[in-house]
């Protein structure tokens, strides 16, 4: 039988999602819980993989097990797990489901603050500017004109395509922060922090909107902005159709 786990982790400690043989990833901490409670040698795949540092709200990953799984699973899942790990729900789904081919979209938030913040320095981005928020809403409307953003995409990737459709992409004010959400079909490795990097040049009046289409046209890493930080960057939304559960 195929379940899907939904969960959400700090990503402060760990080096990306992914399983990799010398450094500890959120991967693996959820395959060793797993194994352990359920007796048997687990293997699960996820959704996608966030770089070393990037927080997730909300994620999604897949595995198998050969006996159905008890209603207090999730209950033993937290009690055994870190406390940066928290796991949201375990459903069966169909045999089929597949936690990252089947994402209709995903969607990532980056946190911006421009005043210190002493208890969120881990959490946001400090950048100790005024930022032009309304072009930087005009540059994402340009971001909708396109479906090629090699240019956003870290270099030397196994990817076949540098294709994906942006839905949304919007920057808001929230309290004392500066929000950045977008959403896709699917995004390319360091993608995100890519485009928020270039944005801020935006915002900072470095360059301009006619540069963003020259850039995006280019398909060269180089010619756009700076890579932000990944600990302002949170995978907040993961959308399935509702076919896959049981």
């Amino acid at each position: 039988m195929r379940y899907f786990i939904e969960l959400s982790y700090n990503g402060k400690a760990y080096h990306g999602w992914q399983r990799q043989p010398n450094a500890i990833s959120v991967q693996e901490v959820i395959e060793d819980a797993l194994s352990k409670l359920l007796g048997t040698d687990i293997s699960i795949v996820g959704a996608g993989r966030t770089d070393a540092g990037v927080h997730a709200s909300q994620m999604f990953a897949h595995f198998d097990c050969s006996k159905r799984i008890e209603d207090d699973l999730v209950f033993k899942m937290n009690s055994f797990l870190p406390k940066d790990i928290a796991i949201h729900d375990i459903i069966e789904v169909q045999e089929e489901a597949h936690a990252r081919f089947d994402a209709l979209s995903r969607a990532y938030e980056y946190k911006i603050v421009k005043n210190k913040a002493v208890f969120d320095f881990d959490y946001t981005y400090f950048l100790g500017y005024d930022l032009d928020v309304e072009i930087m809403n005009e540059a994402c409307k340009i971001l909708f004109e396109y479906n090629d953003f090699q240019c956003f995409s870290k270099v030397n990737t196994d990817v076949k395509t540098y294709h994906c459709t942006i839905m949304a992409a919007q920057w808001v004010m929230q309290k004392d922060q500066l929000v950045f959400t977008i959403k896709a079909d699917r995004f390319l490795r360091n993608m995100v922090r890519a485009i928020v990097g270039t944005m801020i040049n935006i915002g900072q009046g470095k360059i301009t909107l006619d540069d963003l289409h020259n850039i995006i046209k280019s398909k060269d890493r180089s010619e756009a902005g700076y890579s932000v930080p990944a600990h302002g960057l949170y995978l907040k939304e993961i959308v399935y159709p509702e076919t896959i559960s049981i």
